[in-house]
């Protein structure tokens, strides 16, 4: 790394974030990875970051109106303009729009983080056999992610009831996307993830990128926190550094 420090421009691996959902979350990302890369790196030197950032409003008419071939399409545009601009790996900020940039980056050879993957890491090696899942509701509703955290990692998933997924969700549209914080929600947060604990679950994942925002590990002393924003963070550093 010494050597490598040594040389300018440093060379270093140019990391592709499709952001804007929301920009929230976009900007927690700009924000860590750079501090983290600099804890790495040291002196002034932080990443190299090409953000293609959407328009949410796009992005929550295709979701609460369940357009999901014209999310694909959209999407895949902003895909094709990272990769013309050279990325080295491309990560996508929203945990529910997985669900179209997944099948979009099967085939291309630039390599993608899926954001469940490093939550799965964590879960496994923490012993976790069953996680409460948070998220919106195409998140927790979705069978190809309790299928994938289940299959790839072992781990069984619950989610709330449909009157909580649904205060769950407005929440996250109506208020965390746009950095409205407020106290009572994050009562109804700590109040569905009591009722799950009480349902067996062993920890809980933050499945939207703006949750933690509201809830994180500090709220809840004795019960695991999965926090897919920070993991997927570490997981980008992590591949941007390797040689």
């Amino acid at each position: 790394m010494n050597e490598i420090l040594s040389q300018r421009p440093l060379r270093q691996k140019t990391i592709g974030i499709l952001g804007g959902m929301s920009n929230q979350a976009t900007g927690e990302y700009y924000r860590m990875l750079n501090k983290q890369l600099n804890q790495h790196l040291g002196g002034w030197d932080n990443g190299e970051i090409i953000i293609a950032s959407v328009n949410f409003g796009n992005i929550q008419s295709f979701v609460r109106e369940e357009r999901w071939d014209e999310a694909a399409t959209y999407l895949e545009d902003k895909i094709q303009r990272l990769e013309a601009a050279g990325v080295d790996v491309i990560a996508c900020v929203s945990n529910t729009m997985h669900r179209v940039v997944e099948p979009a980056m099967a085939g291309r050879t630039t390599p993608f983080i899926h954001i469940a993957d490093p939550t799965g890491k964590a879960m496994r090696k923490a012993g976790i056999g069953r996680v409460a899942l948070l998220g919106t509701i195409p998140v927790m509703q979705s069978e190809a992610l309790r299928k994938r955290y289940c299959e790839t990692f072992g781990v069984e998933v619950i989610t709330p009831n449909t009157a909580d997924k649904e205060s769950i969700d407005r929440i996250i549209f109506d208020e965390l996307v746009r950095g409205d914080l407020r106290p009572e929600s994050k009562a109804e947060y700590l109040r569905v993830v009591k009722a799950l604990r009480a349902e067996g679950a062993q920890g809980v994942i933050l499945g939207c990128t703006e949750i933690f925002l509201l809830i994180n590990q500090s709220d809840f002393p004795d019960f695991p926190v999965f926090d897919t924003t920070a993991l997927h963070i570490e997981a980008i550093v992590d591949f941007a550094l390797a040689e």
